[in-house]
């Protein structure tokens, strides 16, 4: 092989490697085998929503799928800026998973100067050319079959609901859950009281508590802190994003369970291939691709009665199937 030839490869393989590292999450960790995935979450990751994300990226990584390294209870008020600068400037990670909301402006700010790294987060707001994914917690499906499943078990006909603040993510759910105690038991109340916080367990029990001196003899927790006051009541809970059933074995029935396993996957696929690009990665969060699903009974489904969960288990067949749509409905419930 000639000397000139021999020069003309080893630029062509230099001008490879070039393009490849201008891809978001090509390059940026340092091991296009293995990706380094970094968490950042605003909350502490005992609060359900970040803790699913965290629970589906260390599967990611015990499965040997990617490097793993995180920072929770960031705050807001620039702290989530501050802290994203220092991971992308020193970790260097190819991608960064989190939640944005409450952090809008500065995940993107902090993104658009860092277009090698892979911002994937939660958002009620849309993807950003050329790094920026968006995702949600679409669970208002195996919500609005725990409100039929709630609707069926009250004897009060007073069903209590916990949220944090009355923004479109939560109003779907609280409606999605309403829709469906409505479905089964059209004389039930349904009481819904906002703590105006993301994690406030001592003000979500108080409000639960409020709920249950008012009759409620069912209660979903849609915020961490409602199944306490449950159990201190002898009385039937939903716990909301994973599976809480340890919490009140004999009380949380079931609960509508968010997985980003699927969503985690297909983003570090695309890492591992140069091939991310933004998008709204909605669908990877609901029922048809394994992204949502009821929370396993842990037997208390022999508390339910036989035609409701007939019922229930007819819809989640027809959901899964594409043949019953659960409404979509964001705006902010009466409380």
């Amino acid at each position: 092989m000639s000397v000139k030839r021999i020069w003309m490869l080893l630029v062509l393989a230099v001008l490879m490697v070039t393009v490849a590292g201008c891809k978001p999450g090509g390059e940026a960790g340092g091991d296009t085998d293995i990706p380094l995935i970094y968490g950042a979450y605003a909350t502490p990751i005992e609060e359900p929503w970040d803790g699913v994300i965290h629970a589906a990226l260390q599967d990611a990584e015990d499965a040997g799928e990617i490097r793993y390294e995180w920072s929770d209870d960031i705050g807001y008020s620039g702290d989530m800026e501050r802290v994203l600068r220092e991971v992308a400037d020193q970790q260097k990670p190819d991608a960064i998973f989190g939640d944005a909301f409450g952090n809008e402006e500065a995940v993107r700010r902090v993104a658009a100067e860092y277009p090698e790294i892979a911002f994937v987060f939660g958002s009620g707001l849309g993807p950003a050319e050329p790094n920026v994914s968006v995702f949600d917690n679409w669970i208002h499906e195996p919500a609005y079959l725990c409100g039929l499943i709630a609707g069926g078990m009250t004897e009060s006909n007073v069903v209590g609901v916990v949220g944090g603040h009355p923004v479109p993510e939560v109003n779907r759910i609280v409606n999605a859950f309403t829709d469906g105690v409505k479905e089964v038991n059209p004389e039930a109340e349904v009481l819904v009281t906002f703590i105006n916080s993301w994690f406030d367990p001592a003000a979500t029990k108080e409000a639960a508590l409020a709920q249950v001196d008012a009759g409620a003899d069912v209660l979903f927790a849609e915020r961490f802190g409602v199944i306490e006051a449950a159990v201190e009541n002898g009385l039937w809970a939903f716990g909301n994003m994973s599976d809480q059933n340890e919490l009140g074995p004999d009380n949380v029935i079931s609960g509508p369970i968010w997985n980003m396993a699927p969503t985690v996957n297909y983003v570090v696929s695309q890492v591992k291939a140069g091939a991310y690009t933004s998008q709204d990665l909605k669908d990877f969060s609901m029922m048809a691709k394994g992204g949502a699903s009821l929370a396993d009974f842990h037997g208390l489904d022999k508390e339910i009665p036989q035609d409701v969960l007939d019922l229930v288990q007819q819809r989640e067949q027809e959901i899964t199937d594409g043949l019953y749509r659960v409404n979509i409905d964001e705006a902010a419930p009466a409380q």
